[in-house]
């Protein structure tokens, strides 16, 4: 039977039902690729998500102060129906310009939208603010262009969670925030996977102990787990996490499959897909956030009927993004400079057995993220 933890019920049918893929991460989606580029002292960075060919995506956003590049095309009417590589990117406007240098690297290589004898490369691209955390904001020239082409460059189906690339600078309610992963394979064969960078004005855990918002949807132990019997009502803890003056945030993410889609059924499973946040965050999509989703396709499976295929995806998407999250918090690491605790620093202490093991273990060496631009 499920175990009440703090009046929350971890759902059995979601246990007996799904697995993680081999590598947990959104590359098990066959084709997809990702690269981080990171900058300490700047304490941000880019995260780009490209495959081996340009592929379908989506999007939907619902946060009030979002910021985005090239995302009008992704509208189902549109001529362009297929895309490049999607970019995630610190900086607020500035972090628009590391879609420029994806898409620079991109040419350089021959990729892109055919118009007569010249390609264009196609990269939508969201951003997240992180211009307040500490980190050396005073360049001379916009940084992210280089960042850009460095986390193309580094593109592989070794994902590198925590603080990296586009999480490298992000902060949350209460925690610092980070750059999570995780993947399902569904019972019908279909894989789904999530990348977010977790820049959340809300928390992504309740109660003293540090328990994760995320923690029924939590597959093999992935993120800590805690228990949390004093389980104050969510509704109580509202008030801590409300911005102050100048505070700005956003969460922003690719949650990808291998389904073959067109551009409104990634424009669909993009909308089911925030369910994953409102899971994982509270609260999320307020009218400080600029949250964005965007939804990608390898098309390397086909189904005979879409619409089964569309409603098991878009819950699966969702409980993915939940458990991005956590991962994106649970991996964070501290660095000089920080203005928040990570969750490790702040509730690890506690932990014995599998559960302190698991606190971390994603993040690697500055050198292995592709650190500096």
């Amino acid at each position: 039977m499920p175990e009440d933890n703090g009046n929350i019920r971890e759902p059995e049918a979601v246990e007996q039902a799904l697995c993680s893929g081999a590598t947990n991460s959104i590359c098990d989606v066959e084709g997809m690729l990702v690269g981080n580029a990171t900058d300490r002292n700047l304490k941000s960075g880019v995260t780009a998500l490209v495959a081996e060919r340009p592929f379908v995506a989506g999007i939907h956003v619902m946060g009030g102060a979002p910021g985005t590049r090239e995302t009008d095309l992704l509208a189902p009417d549109r001529m362009v129906q297929e895309v490049d590589a999607i970019v995630l990117s610190g900086g607020s406007a500035f972090g628009l310009d590391a879609a420029s240098g994806v898409a620079d690297e991109l040419a350089r290589t021959g990729r892109g939208f055919q118009v007569e004898d010249v390609r264009v490369p196609i990269v939508p691209s969201a951003i997240l603010f992180d211009l307040l955390n500490g980190g050396d904001k005073g360049w001379d020239a916009n940084p992210y262009g280089k960042l850009g082409r460095k986390a193309l460059r580094n593109a592989s189906t070794d994902v590198k969670t925590g603080s990296v690339g586009a999480g490298a600078g992000a902060m949350t309610a209460d925690l610092k925030g980070g750059l999570g992963t995780a993947s399902a394979v569904t019972a019908s064969g279909h894989t789904v996977g999530a990348l977010v960078a977790v820049n959340s004005l809300g928390s992504t855990v309740r109660g003293k102990a540090g328990r994760f918002w995320a923690t029924p949807f939590c597959l093999d132990n992935e993120f800590p787990i805690v228990d949390d019997r004093e389980c104050s009502r969510g509704t109580d803890e509202i008030g801590d996490n409300l911005p102050g003056a100048g505070r700005q945030n956003t969460t922003i993410a690719i949650v990808a499959t291998d389904l073959k889609l067109t551009q409104a059924q990634a424009t669909r499973l993009a909308v089911c897909s925030h369910d994953g946040l409102a899971r994982a965050i509270l609260p999320s999509h307020t009218i400080f956030d600029g949250d964005a989703i965007f939804f990608a396709s390898s098309g390397k499976r086909r189904v005979d009927s879409i619409a089964p295929a569309l409603f098991e995806i878009g819950h699966v998407a969702s409980l993915c993004l939940s458990r991005a999250v956590a991962r994106a918090i649970a991996n964070a690491c501290p660095e000089k400079g920080d203005l928040l605790p990570t969750w490790t620093e702040k509730f690890g202490a506690g932990l014995e057995g599998r559960n302190r093991s698991g606190v971390g273990r994603d993040w690697q060496s500055h050198e292995e993220t592709g650190d500096s631009a």
